[in-house]
């Protein structure tokens, strides 16, 4: 389920496939020539996700999504649990040129309502799968893991081969016995013991984008 117009309007332009659309009374569907239906008053607040719900909401076919051939630069969620970070992710991801973004199992789902607003429309542009670290280290990518704690700093790791670069589970983070070709840490000042794991993200993101065109 889509909210709104602007990211309903974004889903259609990136060719998914839309199959209804919902409307508040006096709204209008984006787009007229597909199937559309007139809630009666009151209705789309109690079944949109949001407190102060937009005037359309739009269901839309999943597209299946898999690792592009060739892929070299793949954005990875590791058991990811809060669906802003996920969101944020993907948009950041999408921003930077990834050429896809992977949650492993135990990630939140990447449709959840909440995910699709994040994403800010990123969602419907740039390949979202399933995968495990293993699959990817088997596609060529060399599969580097963040952490707060131990690891190379990020601006002296090469980063302008075939990579996967992969932040953890906001509580945990990635797991020390992950199947990862190396580590890499964003070193910071002050007393926080880490950075949000989509902030974190997206300066890595921009990092492999700086490295690359640099080079």
């Amino acid at each position: 389920m889509v909210e709104g117009p602007l990211l309903i309007a974004q889903a259609i332009a990136a060719g998914w496939q839309l199959e209804a659309q919902y409307v508040a009374p006096g709204a209008v569907a984006v787009d007229p020539s597909a199937p559309w239906f007139e809630l009666a008053p009151n209705v789309i607040e109690r079944v949109a996700s949001t407190e102060s719900p937009q005037p359309v909401l739009a269901v839309f076919e999943q597209r299946p999504s898999a690792l592009p051939v060739g892929a070299t630069f793949v954005m990875v969620g590791d058991r990811l649990a809060d669906p802003g970070n996920a969101g944020t992710i993907i948009r950041s991801a999408e921003a930077a040129g990834a050429q896809a973004v992977v949650f492993t199992a135990g990630s939140v789902d990447a449709y959840n309502p909440k995910v699709v607003r994040a994403t800010a429309g990123s969602l419907f542009r740039i390949p979202v799968v399933s995968g495990s670290l293993d699959e990817l280290r088997a596609a060529g990518l060399r599969v580097l893991a963040t952490s707060s704690h131990q690891g190379t700093a990020y601006t002296a790791t090469d980063l302008t081969g075939p990579v996967a670069i992969v932040v953890g589970n906001e509580a945990h983070g990635v797991a020390v016995d992950a199947p990862v070709d190396g580590w890499i840490t964003i070193p910071h000042a002050g007393a926080a013991e880490s950075l949000n794991v989509a902030m974190a993200a997206t300066v890595l993101a921009f990092e492999v984008a700086r490295q690359r065109r640099a080079q």
